[in-house]
């Protein structure tokens, strides 16, 4: 019978040769990283690698050990990179970035807000920046990323994120097409109502319009109300204005307090959305990269190779670094079967040692890396 006492001492003299052995391995790293740093050699030497991988997996005596030597020894020649990233000093994304004490706003300041008078997306706008500037508004997300970008208008308003449906996609597609910079959130409690003319009723309601995302916050509501026929329209304040202009007691719009006051309507039932702890997080951009000295969450995105196992390589930098990840979030790459790009949000600073050093990882190992932002949280 085996002696399971005497077994686990093995393991243990076993693990100290090996942890001997790892620390040695580490110490040859440091020399390797020395002369790549002389020499101005990447750290990431993916044909050397793979090289490698394959020879030590042949070298396995079964098919179960090969597999579990190539993964040994991936994690063994990921933490050595990660170990001569520390002594890298170029490479450093984030020198393009400027920190200021306080965003530049003033009278002067124009800000663009997606939807109509009336929209969530103004209210976070006058929240955020107050009453005291210029603002106008664009009827579609990219309209105001454009605006932003070409300088007609400094600051941008738009709504990323619902605690109850998610992201907004088209958000994270437009971030990636348009160089802007996220330098600022707000998050908004969403208490959207049922709006209609002076005299309607639930009852005699055959339709009602608003924007596909409070239509879904919605949804316990409308199911309950199944009488009631959903339309799809630009936005919540398009759809106040809508029912006011057609003059018909039959149609109603979802949408804000604001929106009511602001189009004359009534309000036929007030906080019909399911979730009533509901809010939206809403993004400030700017054409440039700035971000406040106390920041304390970087946003950015990476593209990687279709390959088993990247994901996990380009996280370990998050956590080798003790750097805590609060979102992932990721989207189709247009023209790539089944590939992805990732949105990931961390806890830190891009002055942060543990940020640059993370960062200079993930951009030489990923395919691509973009730095969209690095904003305070509320």
């Amino acid at each position: 019978m085996v002696d399971l006492l005497k077994s686990r001492e093995e393991i243990d003299r076993i693990d100290q040769q090996i942890l001997s052995l790892f620390e040695e391995r580490m110490d040859i790293a440091k020399n390797v990283a020395e002369y790549k740093i002389s020499v101005g050699k990447k750290v990431y030497d993916k044909q050397r690698e793979e090289e490698k991988l394959s020879k030590l997996g042949s070298m396995a005596s079964n098919t179960f050990n090969e597999q579990a030597v190539e993964e040994l020894f991936t994690q063994i020649m990921a933490i050595s990179r990660k170990l001569q990233y520390t002594l890298v000093q170029s490479g450093n994304i984030t020198e393009s970035f400027s920190a200021v004490e306080k965003l530049p706003i003033s009278p002067n300041t124009k800000v663009v807000f997606f939807g109509q008078e009336g929209t969530y997306t103004q209210q976070c706008m006058e929240d955020y920046f107050g009453t005291e500037i210029n603002s106008y508004n664009e009827l579609t997300f990219r309209k105001v990323m454009e605006a932003v970008k070409e300088g007609k208008a400094d600051y941008g308003v738009l709504p990323i994120e619902n605690s109850s449906t998610g992201g907004i996609t088209d958000i994270y597609d437009l971030l990636v097409e348009y160089d802007n910079c996220i330098v600022g959130e707000h998050v908004v409690k969403i208490e959207n109502a049922l709006l209609g003319l002076e005299g309607a009723t639930i009852e005699n309601l055959k339709k009602v319009y608003s924007h596909p995302q409070p239509l879904m916050q919605c949804a316990k509501f409308l199911e309950e109300h199944d009488y009631i026929q959903k339309k799809e329209f630009a936005s919540t304040a398009a759809s106040a204005m809508k029912v006011k202009e057609d003059g018909d007691l039959t149609q109603a719009a979802i949408g804000s307090r604001k929106a009511a006051q602001c189009y004359g309507l009534q309000i036929l039932k007030d906080s019909i959305n399911s979730d009533q702890t509901n809010c939206t997080r809403f993004i400030i951009i700017a054409n440039q990269k700035i971000f406040i000295e106390d920041a304390n969450k970087v946003s950015i995105c990476f593209e990687l190779p279709h390959k088993s196992g990247t994901l996990y390589n380009m996280l370990s930098h998050f956590i080798y670094n003790n750097l805590n990840m609060v979102k992932i979030e990721s989207r189709p790459i247009n023209g790539k079967k089944f590939e992805y790009r990732f949105f990931v949000d961390v806890e830190g600073n891009l002055k942060d040692a543990g940020v640059i050093n993370a960062l200079r990882g993930i951009k030489e190992e990923a395919s691509t890396l973009r730095v969209l932002g690095n904003i305070k949280t509320e």
